[in-house]
């Protein structure tokens, strides 16, 4: 007859702490710093540490510098047009937010953007990766391909913030989406890194093709969010559909 292994301790841990933050706690509130914890459940802080990963990877909680671990709001419905703007959407909602610049460089593109630039050989477009933080903690990080001649002097310009609002301000372009692309996969090492998510945990990528008012190619960006702390969601105007109303069922 065999025995059924007990879970790790930190595991037992983390249960716990996810029922107490299911039933106990709202959105924003902070929970008691490790040390409290580990002395209310008799364990020591490193087993406090890792329950607290586990909590963080589901997307129950966050860890900010100096403040601690906070439970996380609502997953955000962040509504995809052609013309939707990160900033603007976010605002409407209600939630601070920033834009920092990760890096960027002049560079060889994938096989896939280097196709809808119709480049050929080795031609480089301008990289930029940058992060967006939501109430402080991160939420979509994005790499942005850039046609360098329609953004000249861009390395010593932008330092960071929105680039919708860089890119009208400096260069006169109001981007919207031509078309886009959603799809589902899994964090690598560097995606848990930037976004505090376990390896392999669900991402939704939403690759666009930007476009400027005379339907040339600007941009291709690929932006990467956690699934467990943002949904989208795209209307379809009655207008665009000489039936609507109609019941087709």
């Amino acid at each position: 007859m065999s025995r059924q292994k007990a879970p790790p301790v930190y595991r037992q841990l983390a249960d716990t702490l996810t029922d107490r933050v299911r039933r106990d706690y709202t959105a924003g509130d902070l929970l008691p710093s490790e040390s409290e914890l580990a002395e209310h459940f008799g364990v020591n802080r490193h087993t406090v540490r890792w329950a607290l990963d586990e909590l963080v990877a589901a997307g129950l909680v966050t860890r900010h510098q100096g403040r601690g671990t906070q439970v996380v709001d609502r997953r955000l419905d962040y509504r995809l047009s052609a013309g939707s703007k990160v900033t603007h959407n976010l605002a409407e909602l209600g939630m601070a937010s920033e834009t920092r610049c990760l890096s960027q460089e002049l560079e060889v593109p994938p096989g896939t953007v280097a196709q809808r630039f119709a480049l050929q050989g080795q031609a480089r477009l301008l990289h930029v990766k940058t992060l967006r933080y939501v109430d402080g903690s991160p939420l979509v990080m994005i790499s942005h391909w850039f046609d360098p001649r329609r953004v000249p002097a861009w390395l010593e310009r932008y330092r960071g913030g929105s680039t919708r609002a860089f890119l009208d301000q400096h260069y006169g372009l109001r981007l919207r989406r031509r078309q886009a692309r959603i799809e589902a996969l899994a964090a690598c090492a560097d995606d848990a890194r930037w976004l505090l998510c376990a390896l392999h945990a669900p991402l939704l990528q939403v690759t666009s093709d930007n476009i400027d008012s005379t339907g040339a190619l600007v941009e291709v960006s690929m932006s990467r969010a956690r699934a467990d702390r943002l949904s989208y969601h795209i209307d379809f105007p009655n207008s665009d559909f000489p039936n609507a109303g109609e019941d087709f069922s």
